[in-house]
């Protein structure tokens, strides 16, 4: 098979840029290692900037994100009393929308016969091959059988574990980690939020995250030490420990109710340099990680997207080389902006083992700088809605 766009990956990330792809008359087939049910079942983040909405609405898979997706002028910061509210639509003039990744992935999934998207699913060991080369291609196995796709490029929009990355020698890519000392442990269920708004809370006994799918189902994190397991919370104990973490204030409209999914996620900051390697390019968290404090993974990925996909349409429609060139310079300056603003979240609003009675302080007096400053509110808002993208 011959096509002038590989695509590793068929989560957002993958189908999103294959649509942005087909719609201006581009070849593509992505590739995915697992069943369209198994990428569905990946429970991930609910919170759209307008870069990620945008692009949804520019290839015209938006009507049920625009119907069903809730719009959120602001969110909460807690610090153990009361709620700190960051007015971001006021500071800014924009607005995030919370919308499951998961529906997100099902829109364009859905979307993608009609449009022409080829999506292999279910593809076996798959391999890049002659990535610095002019001529690059991927081999995998379908039902038992050799399959071997020509590219003119490839994407690697496979995720962190995926082959894409692998790809790039040692001696050309360079990784920056940080791996933090805790994890998430999340729960969902069918029960409305206790709150309009997301609430982000920085407690004594540690972090805590109020989020929702929807008005009738609620997304709720707790902050625990890497070596907890999900066993060890039964449901009653996790609504306990959230109804303190949270404040008077939310757990006065908490509502509990069953599980339907619960799991610890690890937490880290990696960024991989360059994003490009030859023909290869990558995108998404196969080339970077952030914290999900302030939900920057599933967006920093869309502005990869726009900017591979318009660096791609240069290429292949006007005849802009230098724009491949230019792609992993200008995305990793985006990047790491996003990086740097998930970092910052996180050391406010977590509780650290080496942290001091001092650092505690140093917290507790940034909150209350926060609570009284417009300017410090307005640098949260610009971050949490979406900085611009770049020329």
């Amino acid at each position: 098979m011959r096509t002038q766009v590989a695509i590793i990956g068929a989560g957002p990330a993958g189908l999103l840029l294959g649509h942005l792809l087909r719609a201006e008359g581009i070849e593509v087939v992505v590739v995915e290692r697992a069943s369209p049910d198994y990428v569905l079942g990946r429970i991930r983040a609910g919170v759209l900037e307008r870069t990620a909405t945008m692009l949804m609405e520019r290839v015209g898979i938006a009507d049920r994100m625009q119907r069903e997706g809730l719009p959120h002028d602001g969110f909460a910061l807690a610090d153990g009393d009361r709620l700190i509210r960051i007015p971001v639509t006021e500071l800014t003039g924009h607005h995030v929308l919370v919308y499951g990744q998961t529906e997100l992935t099902r829109d364009l999934m859905d979307a993608a016969p009609e449009r022409g998207l080829q999506v292999i699913y279910e593809a076996a060991d798959v391999a890049l091959h002659d990535v610095d080369s002019d001529a690059p291609y991927v081999t995998y196995i379908k039902d038992g059988q050799g399959h071997r796709i020509d590219a003119a490029f490839i994407c690697g929009c496979d995720g962190f574990h995926g082959p894409s990355r692998k790809a790039v020698p040692a001696s050309v890519g360079t990784a920056f980690e940080k791996v933090y000392p805790f994890g998430w442990l999340g729960i969902l269920a069918d029960v409305p939020p206790c709150h309009h708004e997301l609430i982000y809370a920085n407690h004594d006994r540690g972090f805590a995250l109020a989020s929702m799918r929807s008005e009738t189902r609620s997304r709720y994190y707790i902050q625990v030490p890497l070596d907890e397991k999900v066993e060890d919370w039964p449901d009653e104990r996790l609504w306990d420990e959230l109804a303190v973490r949270l404040g008077p204030e939310a757990a006065a409209n908490l509502t509990r109710g069953p599980a339907l999914e619960k799991s610890i996620a690890p937490l880290r900051s990696y960024v991989f340099e360059p994003m490009r390697h030859g023909r290869l390019l990558l995108a998404g968290d196969s080339a970077h990680i952030v914290p999900p404090t302030g939900a920057k993974g599933l967006n920093l990925a869309a502005s990869d997207v726009h900017y591979l996909s318009e660096a791609l349409v240069g290429h292949f429609k006007r005849g802009d080389h230098d724009a491949i060139g230019g792609y992993s310079q200008k995305a990793l300056a985006r990047v790491w902006k996003s990086e740097r603003f998930s970092w910052q979240l996180t050391k406010l609003m977590h509780r650290f083992p080496e942290s001091d009675a001092f650092d505690r302080r140093m917290q507790l007096a940034d909150l209350d700088y926060i609570a009284t400053s417009r300017a410090a509110q307005t640098t949260i808002a610009e971050n949490y809605v979406g900085l611009p993208l770049s020329p």
